[in-house]
C-alpha cells in the first residue's frame, strides 16, 4: 500500500496551515495537480487560533469610512524593524492585502468586522470562527471537492534538488514509519516555523525557554526551514519569536486554555503594577498595549510579578478590563468570571500577586526569499521551483513583531502563500 495516490506532482505543499492552504487551494484552482502534506492528525496548525488577518484599502475598511495610508503603513513598519524587515517584500504585501481579504471572502470565508488592537491602527480584519472556521469551513473543503489531494499524519523528511528541475520529496507515514518518495515540480514550504523545537530555539534565538509559554499548535519544529536549508537554501530572519507580554502557566492545563481565561488577562495583560522578585518597579506598565514590547520588558527581569489589589479588580468586575487579548477576552469585558470564581482572602491584606511568564505565539523567518516568495540561495539567486511562505519565509519582521498593524502574520500566510501558488502557475 502507498501513502500518496501518485508518485508524481505538479506541487507539493508541505504544511496545511493559512500558508499552505491558501497555496494548495490557488495551485488547485489553476488546474494544477496538487499534494498537501500535513504531519499531525488534523489540519490548520496554528492558524486554527488565529483571530483575523491584516489588509489596508479593503472593502470593509470602505464600508466604515476607515482609511489607512498604505505608504504610511509601509514606512513605519520598517522603521519598527529598524529595516531588517524587506521593504520590497512588505510594499507588495500591502498593496495586495485588500485583494488577500476579497479573495478570501470570495472562496467563502466570513469577516465578522475590521477593528484595531490595543494602540494600533483599524487594519485587523476578524473572520467568523477564527482561523479553523475560514480553514475547515471554506479553504480546505473547496480544495477537496476541486480534486486536491491531502494527506494526514504525512510528513516531507526529505528533499532533493534532481538535474531535471524536478523535486523529490520522502515522504514518512508517521502512524506506521514507512517512507516513499514522490516528485513534484515545485515544492512549498509551509511548516509554521520553530517555536516547538526546543533544540532549535535554543540555537537559534536568545530567549531564556524556561520563561516562555509556547502558545501554539505545538507542531511548528522547523520541519520546512531544514528541508530548504537542506538544498542550499539560505538561512535568513531567524532568532525572533511573535512575544505578546505576561503569560500564566498552570500546570494543570494545556497552555492554550489560559487564552481565554479571564483570570490570565486581568493578570498579564493589564497595565497594572509589575515588580521584579526584589519588590522593584522596571518598566512603564503601559508597554503592554504594544504586547511585543511588553514581552522584551519582562525579559529585562529575573522574575516579575503583577501585582493587583482588591480596588483594581473590583472596577474590571465593574467597568471591564483595560486592554483584553486579542478577541479571545476583549477589551471591556466585565471579569465577573474572576470575582467570582478565582479569588480567595489573602490574610495579611488584600493583594494579589500572580508570576508572569512570557507568551509566544510563533517565530517569523529562516529561509530567504524574493517578492515572490521563491527560496534563494546563499549567493542570491533563485532556486527554481521551490517557495517559502509564512513562518517559514523571512523579511516580514525584525527582532520584534509589529503589533500596530493587528494581523499581519495571519494576512502574510494567507497572501505569502497564494503569492507562492501564483508565481509557480508562469514557473510551470
Amino acid at each position: 500500500m502507498t501513502i500518496a495516490a501518485k508518485d508524481k506532482y505538479d506541487v507539493v505543499v508541505v504544511g496545511s496551515g493559512a500558508a499552505g492552504q491558501a497555496a494548495a487551494l490557488t495551485a488547485q484552482e489553476n488546474g494544477t495537480s496538487v499534494l498537501l502534506l500535513e504531519k499531525g492528525r488534523t489540519t490548520g496548525g496554528s492558524a486554527n487560533y488565529s483571530e483575523g488577518i491584516f489588509a489596508v484599502g479593503s472593502y470593509l475598511q470602505k464600508e466604515k469610512g476607515i482609511e489607512v495610508s498604505g505608504t504610511d503603513v509601509l514606512k513605519e513598519e520598517v522603521e519598527y524593524s529598524k529595516y531588517k524587515a524587506d521593504s520590497r517584500i512588505w510594499r507588495k504585501y500591502v498593496d495586495t492585502s485588500a485583494e488577500n481579504v476579497q479573495w478570501l471572502a470570495n472562496e467563502g470565508v466570513v469577516f465578522e468586522r475590521v477593528q484595531a488592537m490595543g494602540a494600533g491602527e483599524a487594519t485587523w480584519h476578524i473572520y467568523e470562527g477564527f482561523g479553523y472556521g475560514a480553514i475547515h469551513k471554506a479553504l480546505e473543503p473547496k480544495f477537496l471537492k476541486l480534486g486536491g489531494e491531502l494527506l494526514t499524519s504525512t510528513a516531507a523528511v526529505a528533499l532533493k534538488l534532481n538535474e531535471d528541475g524536478s523535486k523529490t520529496i520522502t515522504l514518512r507515514n508517521e502512524a506506521d514509519g514507512t517512507t516513499e518518495d514522490v516528485t513534484a515540480k515545485v515544492v512549498v514550504l509551509a511548516a509554521g516555523g520553530y517555536l516547538n523545537n526546543k533544540e532549535m530555539m535554543a540555537e537559534e534565538t536568545d530567549y531564556d525557554l524556561s520563561r516562555m509559554i509556547p502558545v501554539s499548535s505545538g507542531k511548528g519544529t522547523g520541519d520546512g526551514l531544514r528541508l530548504g536549508w537542506s538544498v542550499g537554501g539560505r538561512k535568513d530572519g531567524t532568532g525572533m519569536a511573535m512575544l505578546f507580554g505576561g503569560y500564566l502557566d498552570d500546570p494543570d492545563q494545556p497552555y492554550f486554555k489560559m487564552m481565554s481565561s479571564q483570570m490570565n488577562v486581568a493578570a498579564g495583560q493589564q497595565p497594572l503594577l509589575w515588580v521584579n522578585e526584589d519588590g522593584e518597579r522596571f518598566v512603564d506598565e503601559s508597554v503592554i498595549y504594544n504586547f511585543s514590547y511588553a514581552g522584551n520588558a519582562l525579559y529585562t527581569q529575573n522574575e516579575v510579578y503583577s501585582i493587583l489589589d482588591t480596588g483594581v479588580i473590583e472596577k474590571m468586575a465593574k467597568d471591564g478590563n483595560y486592554m483584553g487579548l486579542g478577541v479571545y477576552v476583549e477589551r471591556g469585558d466585565k471579569m465577573d468570571k474572576l470575582a467570582a470564581d478565582y479569588l480567595v482572602a489573602v490574610e495579611k491584606g488584600p493583594f494579589y500577586a500572580f508570576k508572569l511568564n512570557i507568551g509566544a505565539f510563533c517565530t517569523m523567518g529562516g529561509l530567504k526569499v524574493n517578492v515572490n516568495n521563491e527560496v534563494e540561495d546563499e549567493k542570491g539567486k533563485v532556486i527554481p521551483g521551490l517557495y517559502a511562505a509564512g513562518n517559514d519565509a523571512s523579511g516580514l519582521t525584525g527582532d520584534t513583531y509589529g503589533p500596530n498593524m493587528p494581523g499581519t502574520c495571519a494576512g502574510y500566510a494567507f497572501y505569502s502563500g497564494r503569492n507562492a501558488a501564483l508565481d509557480a502557475q508562469k514557473y510551470l
